[in-house]
């Protein structure tokens, strides 16, 4: 029977096949956050179907393919798209990519997402930098038997995203002129949107926004020893006692409006590696 260990080599010979050089950096591109890939100098673009064992993107805003070349002088490769729970994947599928990008190098994971305010005092459009994470997935790729050739059996979470990367981003953000907030992500399966009742518990937990992906990446690079930098944007506001329907294409636009200060800080993180 193959193992995770087995199908991770196979894609790295796959990517290996078309792509030589030695990965730095893996970035994971959410949905309608798809435009840092225009600012990455390519080697080879492959779309996910001509990758063994990479699952198929299915959501609208995500292209489905690995970009791997350069950026900010940093070898990378990168997720334009990636994949969820709600559509119908387990979660060591969601996270095969993020392992294959250990495997050819990478050290860092840079993670992004839309996703919804929690917290009053942020608004729509804000970046936020993840201090930390709530998984409420009802799922985590760790679970079933350990290959310790990823990683440890149990890998310790006190520090999931680097405080070192998140003053660096902190930083860089001050120097570009744009405000960021930080705060916690609670990761939920979706792909309905919360009730009232749900955004008001979420809230009370200790949640700033919330989001349908992140985590199970975030827990496999930890896992394999990967350094993780997170940001979000925050798209619509879950305000129980405010709360308004909420409008898919309003929400891509307003991700679409405020890539371009996450991809600032992205880029200045990596120049300042």
């Amino acid at each position: 029977m193959q193992t995770e260990y087995d199908k991770i080599q196979e894609a790295v010979a796959a990517i290996r096949a078309r792509w030589s050089k030695e990965a730095e950096v893996g970035i994971v591109l959410g949905t309608g956050l798809g435009g840092l890939a225009d600012a990455i100098v390519p080697d080879v673009v492959i779309p996910y179907e001509e990758l063994p064992h990479f699952p198929r993107s299915t959501v609208e805003t995500h292209a489905g393919k690995l970009i791997l070349g350069t950026l900010e002088g940093k070898t990378v490769v990168a997720m334009q798209g990636r994949f969820h729970f709600y559509e119908g994947y387990s979660a060591q599928q969601i996270v095969f990519p993020v392992r294959v990008m250990k495997a050819l190098g990478a050290s860092l994971l840079v993670v992004s997402n839309a996703c919804g305010g929690l917290n009053p005092q942020f608004k729509r459009g804000d970046v936020m930098l993840i201090e930390d994470h709530i998984n409420l997935l009802g799922c985590n790729p760790l679970i079933g038997p350990n290959d310790d050739r990823i990683g440890p059996r149990f890998p310790d979470m006190c520090e999931p995203y680097s405080q070192e990367l998140i003053e660096k981003a902190r930083q860089v953000a001050v120097e570009n002129g744009v405000l960021v907030q930080k705060g916690v992500y609670v990761a939920v399966a979706g792909p309905n949107l919360e009730t009232r009742a749900e955004y008001r518990f979420l809230r009370g937990i200790g949640a700033d926004v919330v989001g349908m992906s992140t985590v199970p990446e975030v827990i496999a690079a930890v896992h394999c020893g990967m350094r993780v930098l997170g940001l979000s944007i925050i798209t619509d506001m879950g305000l129980a006692d405010a709360l308004e329907p909420a409008n898919i294409a309003e929400i891509i636009a307003t991700a679409g409006g405020a890539e371009p200060k996450m991809n600032a800080i992205i880029r200045g993180v990596l120049r300042s590696l």
